[in-house]
Formats: structure tokens, sequence, C-alpha cells
């Protein structure tokens, strides 16, 4: 039987090894997982005995690849939808409602001037009597927009609802990896505005469909049950074991894993390394020297969850929708907050007479906020909860989830740049690479990267087959 080592143990890992596991001929599978645990960036705990997310925390549901694998093993019946995403935007003194946009670029003018002010929002209505944008190549989405609508979208829109995603800069951010739809339309539309309007109308063409998902008890709920799944269809995971090496041999490729005193050999017909990008690029060094150099220019930004506990009865009645984001201009510590019991009906019910939130800190060039203490950031996080909302009473619990390293920053070109690797790598059959720093960051498009990668494999494995004498 051939054999493939899966190089990392979070969703990404998982899922090319589901994807293996599953399909026709499947071969022997190996997860490897530096970690003592498994999940990456998916993890939960409790707080005061409600099940939380300490990640990610929804999928994106209008694609279908986390969908079907949440469904796909088993926990179809527990798969589901917000039950309000009304986020606000904290300028000033208070919330205010998002305007129509397309990750924060606005489709409407006139519905920008509470969040802009009507300066701003003017210079908005006059982008459409610009020459058209015409992009031929990949442009940074801040500048962009900065350039042909004001700065101020740029620093009160975008940066909240793009640069949040990725926690980076606005002004960095490749708009054709970040939002490809608009960055296609661009290279036709007479103008933004155009082009954003005509985006806004296909979506609501689905309106109706639900944009995000989620899973009863946390979507951490889809590691534990893709392990139990992988475990049931004989994949070995063996975690602490961090591979430094891949070469290649007369027949495929060696492994060196675990402590350079006391290596760990594993060989394999095939290798899917799903992992960030720094460690990719060591572990690839000698085998793809090309691919390694450009995941060596990947940036990750870091960043931490602040996960509250408050009485349901202290938390204020003004404190509308699912929670509110904060651009960088307006000078607080925390980035964005969710109201997970708001948001979560499974929150609220397992939370009884608590309610969760979360808040956001940290981004890009931010890590200095990072060095406090979880007791500071606590601190921190209540103090900016009680200016945005007017959250007076005491927190009754509190986690604190440090994600260093945790979000890669796609940087303009960075769609040349994952193609040039990718060529790289497929030159090495039976080799290939998966995961958030590629084509994005969310868990659906993981999972879709994921199922790339193992297809990929997969065909050389068949091909081999067709060889063996």
């Amino acid at each position: 039987m051939s054999s493939v080592v899966v190089v990392g143990g979070g969703i990404s890992g998982l899922a090319a090894a589901y994807a293996l596991a599953t399909g026709p001929n499947p071969p022997r599978i190996t997860v490897l997982e530096g970690s003592p645990r498994l999940g990456g960036k998916l993890a939960g705990a409790e707080l005061e005995g409600i099940p939380v997310d300490l990640g990610a925390e929804s999928v994106l549901a209008r694609r279908p690849e986390a969908v079907d694998l949440i469904k796909a093993i088993g926990l179809g019946d527990d798969l589901v939808h917000p039950a309000t995403t009304s986020a606000g935007l904290w300028i000033g003194d208070r919330i205010r409602a998002i305007p129509p946009t397309v990750m924060g670029v606005p489709v409407d003018p006139a519905a920008t001037t509470d969040v802009l002010g009507e300066a701003a929002a003017e210079e908005v209505a006059h982008e459409a009597e610009l020459p058209s944008p015409a992009l031929q190549e990949d442009v940074a989405i801040g500048r962009f927009v900065a350039e042909r609508m004001g700065k101020a979208v740029t620093d009160k829109l975008i940066d909240p609802l793009l640069g949040g995603v990725y926690a980076g800069r606005a002004e960095e951010i490749s708009l054709a990896a970040a939002v490809p739809d608009l960055y296609a339309k661009l290279r036709t539309a007479p103008s933004l505005l155009v082009a954003t309007a005509e985006l806004r109308e296909a979506g609501q063409r689905r309106a109706g469909q639900p944009v995000f998902a989620g899973i009863v008890g946390g979507v951490n709920r889809l590691i534990s049950g893709l392990e139990k799944d992988l475990t049931a269809r004989g994949v070995q995971i063996r975690r602490q074991l961090a591979v430094r090496r891949i070469t290649r041999t007369a027949d495929g490729y060696e492994l060196e894993a675990g402590p350079v005193p006391a290596p760990t050999l594993l060989s394999a017909d095939g290798v899917i390394v799903a992992v960030p990008a720094a460690p990719a690029a060591r572990m690839l060094a000698e085998l793809v020297p090309a691919a390694s150099a450009e995941l060596a220019t990947i940036e990750y930004a870091s960043m931490a969850i602040v996960t509250l506990a408050v009485r349901k009865q202290d938390w204020p009645e003004g404190a509308t929708g699912s929670g509110f984001l904060v651009p960088s201009v307006e000078g607080r510590t925390i980035k964005a907050s969710t109201y997970s019991h708001a948001k979560w009906q499974w929150s609220s019910d397992a939370g009884g007479e608590l309610a969760v939130l979360r808040a956001s800190v940290g981004r890009l060039g931010e890590e200095y906020v990072l060095q406090r203490s979880d007791e500071e950031l606590v601190a921190l996080a209540t103090a900016d909860l009680q200016r945005a909302v007017g959250l007076q009473a005491p927190v009754v619990g509190s986690l604190v989830s440090r994600w260093g390293g945790g979000l890669p920053q796609y940087a303009v070109g960075h769609l040349d740049r994952v193609d040039r690797l990718e060529a790289a790598v497929a030159a090495e059959p039976g080799l290939a690479v998966c995961g958030a720093a590629y084509r994005g960051v969310g868990i659906a498009a993981c999972v879709a990267s994921s199922g790339k990668a193992a297809t990929r494999v997969q065909a050389h494995l068949d091909a081999l087959a067709t060889m063996a004498p």
C-alpha cells in the first residue's frame, strides 16, 4: 500500500487527510503535528461552564467546502446559523450602523454620511466622475480606494471590515487576493461605485442564504470530529513530532522530525505540507528552494481573543446586534467585539444567566499590545466595552487566547507569489502544500486548499500504481 505523510494537524492538514482517506484507493496516512494538540487556530474551552471558541467561531456558508465537511463527519444536525449578524462600527462616541459595502468599499455614497461625515461622503459620490480604473495588475486595496474615494473610506470602513479579517493594514492588503470578485470587476467597470453596486446586487440575489454557519458547542468541534473519524479509518495521528526537513529519496520522500540528537525518520510516497509559511519554508529549503524562498516572504500578524462572561441582567439594553468593529484610527485597544450570546442561540442557551462576549486585540505591527499580561488585556477590553456600550457590571469570568503569528498577510502580488511557489512544488511529484497562507484564510478556503492538495497527491499515487510490475 502506498503511504502519505501529512505535515500539520490543523484544519488544513486534517481536511487533507480526510480527503485522502475517503477517496478511492486510500493510502496509508500519517498526520504529524508538532504541538501537543490538534486544531491549529481552531480551539475551544469552557468559561464558567459554557463552551466557547477560542479562535475562529464560524465558517463561510456561501461556499460549500466547510459545511460539506461538517456534515460528512456527522455534525450536520448541529450545524447552525447566526441569530443576528448586524454588527456596527464604534466611531467617536457611539456604535454606528455599517452602510452597504463590499468588504468596506461603499455602494451608496449617501448612506456613508453618518460614518464618514458629510464632506467625506461627498468625495465618495464624486468617484464615478474619475477615469475608469481599468486595472491590469494587483493593487493595495486601501491605497487604491483612498485615491478614488478618499482616505476616510479606507480608515473607517475598509480598515475595520477587511483589515480585521487579516489583522493587517488595509493599505498593504492585496485587492486581487482579498476581494477577487471586485478586482475582476475593476478590469472593465467604469467606476468603483458601479463595480460595488453590481456585486452588491448579485449578492442580494442570494438573499435568504446564510453567509455564515457555526456548530452547536463551537466550531472547534470540527477538529475533534475529524480526529475521531480519521482514527476510525486507520489514519495514524502523532502529536509533538515537528518536521524539520523533507528530502527526496530513490522511491519517494524522507521526513526528518523530532529532536536533532535523536531524530525520527519517516518515509512516504507522497507528502502534504499543511503548516504556516515560515515552518513550511524551513522544511522545504533543500527540496524546493524556489518555493521556500517565496514562502519566507509571507508575513504573519499576531493577535489575541479576550473572552468574557457577564450576567445577562447586567448586559446593557442598548447593546444590540451581533457586536461591533473598531477602526484603528479610533485609537482603542480592541479591534472588534462579538456578542456571542446574541449571535449564537446555542451560546445563550448554554450560558443560562451568563452572557459570553469576545473582543479581539492586536494587529500587524502591534505586537507590543500583546506583551501585556492576561489581566491587563482583560481590564483594557472591559474598559473599552464600558465606553462603547456602557457595560458597567463586573466581569464574572475571562479567558485570553493568544495567537502568535496567527494570520498570514496577503500583500500586493500575493496570488502571483502563490502561483510561482505552487509551480515549484508541482515539479516534485507527490508533493503538495495547503493552508491559510495560499488562497484564503477562512476555514472553507483552507478545506478547499486541502482538497486540491489531496487530489494532486492521489493522482501521483495512482500513476505509481499503474507503473508497478
